[in-house]
């Protein structure tokens, strides 16, 4: 990310610029599986981040651009902060940490499908500790899922986690990415917490994030989803070469920990492999514009969670 500007930076680049426009970096933090990527695809209006049913699904701080006439929202999606029992565990959480620091506003996420619990308590608590001046925003996501009177439950229940920690949230408001409920009031609510300063990314501009993180981020997607429930944690996923064409080639490696995990992976006969190349593709093509053709090659890299020689190979 950017090293944050100091006010005088701010100041001359608000000099610079029209009357009331504002721009910074908010980000979403919660525990895993909270609805954060969601939110900031419907937020930019395509997706950046991706998205899973698996808990711990990002494992990167994805930055999405959200362009407006009044300002420029610039929203850092991160992972789920949680009680780390591997190597890449810690340094996902470091990635957490560090993104605090460096945003203008944060948005607490809590699903209205599930009561607030122990998780979100520990998220708070931590929140309380690093952001006495950064505002942070309550936002209740999900809430398609549920009804009236069980959202009005949680909003009471996140009201009191603020109170109880003396850390009160600026703003309390639910939310649906999936149906767009309120998703351009949170929009209005985030951005009058930026200062006054010019767009930071050029017009049309929704991302920062290199082609093939995207691709590498769209191919583990399509791997995590119909798996069992260690697997997600056990995958990462390497571009190793894009080749340009009449069709772009694109090859990329998928790795595991083990060498159940990578039949797991393929699939009978190379079933379950061809179905995540095709939903990778559908994705990678949308996000680029033109026919790709992708390449797939699953490897083991043994136990490369907690190796740190093998997790900076794999880009942590």
């Amino acid at each position: 990310m950017s090293t944050p500007e100091s006010p005088g930076d701010a100041a001359e680049r608000s000099s610079t610029h029209q009357d009331g426009f504002r721009s910074g970096f908010a980000c979403f933090v919660g525990r895993p599986n909270v609805g954060k990527s969601t939110l900031t695809n419907a937020l930019v209006g395509q997706k950046v981040a991706i998205t899973s049913s698996r808990p711990q699904t990002t494992r990167h701080a994805i930055r999405g651009v959200v362009h407006r006439e009044d300002g420029q929202l610039v929203l850092v999606d991160t992972p789920g902060l949680h009680r780390p029992r591997t190597l890449l565990g810690e340094r996902l959480n470091d990635v957490v940490h560090t993104t605090w620091a460096e945003v203008d506003v944060i948005g607490f996420c809590v699903p209205a499908d599930q009561a607030v619990g122990p998780g979100d308590r520990f998220i708070a608590s931590e929140l309380a500790k690093v952001t006495a001046k950064t505002p942070v925003i309550g936002i209740l996501t999900k809430t398609d899922l549920v009804r009236p009177e069980v959202i009005a439950e949680r909003l009471l229940a996140l009201q009191q986690l603020s109170e109880t920690l003396g850390h009160e949230f600026a703003e309390i408001v639910p939310v649906s990415a999936s149906s767009g409920h309120q998703v351009s009031l949170l929009a209005d609510l985030l951005l009058a917490r930026m200062p006054p300063g010019p767009p930071l990314y050029p017009e049309g501009e929704l991302s920062d994030e290199p082609e093939t993180t995207l691709i590498a981020e769209f191919v583990r997607e399509a791997a995590l989803e119909g798996v069992r429930d260690e697997l997600p944690h056990s995958l990462a996923v390497v571009v190793e070469e894009m080749t340009p064409g009449k069709v772009l080639t694109v090859r990329a490696e998928i790795f595991v920990e083990r060498d159940s995990q990578k039949s797991i992976v393929i699939g009978k006969g190379g079933s379950r492999l061809k179905h995540v190349g095709t939903e990778a593709r559908r994705q990678i093509e949308a996000l680029l514009g033109e026919k790709v053709h992708l390449d797939l090659f699953v490897k083991v890299a043994k136990d490369w969670q907690r190796d740190p020689r093998q997790l900076r190979r794999l880009g942590f």
